[in-house]
């Protein structure tokens, strides 16, 4: 048993000197070896590696090689016009000089974070204090950005870190004095929305005065053209009358008696106070309107045979019971009017 103890301790002691001389590096990561506290290799590809066994001589730090980030919140700037706002930031970074890093920071990402989130905040307080504070909220906001991140670049570097962004999360007003920005921007947004509505009903009263205009404009044209048409269609209606009138005018009196005839006599109520011999019944003796005159009818308080109704006149109308004197032709009697008639006269 004894014989079997020695050479087992032997290989322990060679498997743990064996296992303690090894140490891999991955793809994300970086080595530095350190020898007592001195750098004696920095490792940036990946693979197995052998050091010194047991961690009394040879030391390894792994070092990130990934990207990193750190966010910056809440920080009051002071814009140029003496307002104060609240920001918020991020870098994202990478360590990509492990010696630098290792003597500057002791290679520890707390202490790293925290020497670049002074500086951050230091060069955003800059780049703020010569711009106002709408510049954030334009097209500026891509430049101020761009400007940080050169102002931090330098500083970073000399630690060992390569700041490869800077970007602006949030640019917001104070607590105290959000609200009456606030107030204030609905007051203009009111006053341009009162302004647009007023120049919109100027705008309108304009367009619908015009087209008022216009539509008595175009009124007043199409009744002066009717005017103009109905006046051609009289004066045409006259000279067709006028050349049937010349053609032949015993015929032209005739036909236009026929009508005044067939107007009057419409009905059964028609009444004319006319006489008997009166020029307006010139065609009841004969077709051609000559010969004798029908002689006046006595008196009589029916209707004549075979003739319409006839009054006569009031016998103060003539002298001593003397017969009325007849109309002129084409009239009426005293006492009936055209539109009891109904008749046109023949001319």
């Amino acid at each position: 048993m004894r014989r079997l103890t020695g050479p087992l301790i032997g290989l322990l002691v060679l498997a743990f000197l064996f296992y303690s001389s090894i140490f891999v590096v991955n793809e994300r990561d970086q080595a530095i070896v350190l020898r007592f506290g001195e750098i004696k290799r920095v490792i940036h590809d990946p693979g197995i590696y052998f050091k010194i066994p047991t961690s009394f001589v040879d030391t390894v730090q792994i070092i990130e090689d990934r990207l990193l980030s750190m966010d910056l919140d809440d920080i009051r700037v002071q814009v140029r016009d003496g307002r104060r706002y609240i920001v918020d930031a991020f870098v994202a970074f990478r360590i990509t000089d492990p010696r630098k890093y290792r003597e500057n920071v002791s290679g520890n990402l707390d202490i790293a974070r925290d020497n670049m989130r002074s500086r951050l905040d230091a060069a955003l307080r800059r780049v703020y204090g010569q711009r106002s504070f709408e510049a954030a909220l334009s097209e500026q906001r891509g430049e101020m950005m761009v400007e940080v991140r050169d102002q931090l670049r330098p500083l970073a570097t000399d630690v060992g870190i390569d700041i490869v962004d800077v970007r602006i999360k949030r640019t917001d007003l104070l607590p105290e004095v959000s609200q009456q920005t606030f107030e204030r921007m609905k007051a203009e947004r009111l006053a341009e929305a009162a302004q647009l509505r007023a120049r919109g009903t100027e705008l309108a009263a304009r367009i619908r005065a015009e087209a008022d205009r216009e539509a008595v404009v175009t009124v007043a044209e199409a009744e002066r053209q009717a005017e103009i048409l109905r006046g051609e269609g009289d004066a045409q209606r006259s000279r067709i009358f006028a050349g049937a009138y010349q053609r032949d005018p015993d015929f032209f009196e005739f036909y236009r008696s026929m009508r005044a005839y067939d107007q009057a006599l419409k009905g059964n109520n028609t009444t004319f106070v006319l006489a008997p011999d009166s020029e307006f019944f010139r065609f009841f003796g004969n077709a051609a309107g000559t010969g004798a005159r029908p002689s006046p009818a006595p008196r009589s308080n029916g209707p004549a045979l075979g003739g319409p109704t006839i009054e006569r006149a009031p016998s103060s109308a003539s002298p001593r019971g003397s017969p009325a004197a007849p109309p002129p032709a084409g009239k009426p009697a005293s006492g009936a009017s055209p539109t009891e008639t109904g008749a046109t006269p023949p001319r």
